[in-house]
């Protein structure tokens, strides 16, 4: 089993045995059940703290490189004075990711799992409150949790997010929502990144956006370019809407 995650590996079983008659009679212990119903407990406990302080939370994940840093860079330096963000930033090492976003002006804190593949609802739970002391109370409108990169097991943790985004960025080819399904089904919006890159790639927008929709009938589909500020403001305006439905929802 993975230490992390707790992906199992075909010898990872706990087995009781007894015997009676001659019979072996075998019992398997699921430990995974377990492991997730802790973090779900806590995701659940997270997503309440979340609505309390009237802050929308989202959860961004992705293969390494596809662009989420810098997208939260322009996105940060597109909303200044209008909506209020912290961020969250996990990472198996280094802090740098975070200093880039510090640079930008706003709250964040670096989350290092030393290995592990994905963030979890405890490690996002001791994050916000550490990132409500640095802003001094719950000065938060929207919180930006960058998970550590990775399609996989990312998807199967809930942090206790409002909405999970996916993204794929041009380079990385088409073919990310048939070979890592879980990442789309478990998600509200898919965004391609980096399309100014489209002249230089064999990336069909088309057929990976209609791929993710036979996973998903639901997702919010979106493409953009941080860099050219192409479809930046279909993204911008997604976040204004989430913001604006938790201050009508919470009053705050």
């Amino acid at each position: 089993m993975c230490d992390t995650c707790g992906c199992p590996s075909p010898s990872d079983h706990s087995h009781d045995h007894g015997h009676d008659h001659g019979h072996s009679h075998t019992k398997t212990v699921d430990v995974h059940a377990s492991l997730f119903a802790a973090n779900d407990a806590l995701a659940r406990a997270n997503r309440e703290h979340f609505d309390e302080v009237g802050a929308v939370a989202l959860n961004l994940i992705s293969s390494p490189g596809s662009g989420k840093t810098t997208l939260l860079e322009h996105t940060i330096e597109a909303l200044k004075g209008e909506i209020r963000i912290g961020v969250i930033e996990g990472d198996i090492e280094t802090e740098r990711d975070a200093e880039r976003i510090r640079k930008k002006g706003v709250p964040v804190i670096q989350l290092t799992t030393g290995g592990a593949c994905h963030l979890d609802a405890a490690m996002t739970h001791k994050g916000f409150h550490r990132l409500q002391k640095e802003v001094g109370g719950n000065d938060i409108d929207l919180l930006f949790i960058e998970n550590v990169g990775n399609l996989v097991c990312p998807s199967t943790f809930d942090l206790g997010e409002h909405e999970r985004v996916v993204f794929v960025s041009v380079p990385e080819g088409p073919d990310k929502p048939s070979k890592y399904p879980k990442a789309f089904t478990s998600s509200q919006t898919f965004v391609v990144t980096k399309t100014d890159l489209l002249p230089y790639f064999d990336f069909p927008v088309p057929e990976a956006v209609g791929d993710a929709l036979k996973l998903n009938p639901n997702l919010r589909t979106m493409d953009l370019s941080a860099t050219s500020g192409e479809g930046m403001d279909q993204w911008l305006n997604y976040l204004r809407e989430l913001v604006s439905a938790m201050k009508a929802k919470t009053g705050k």
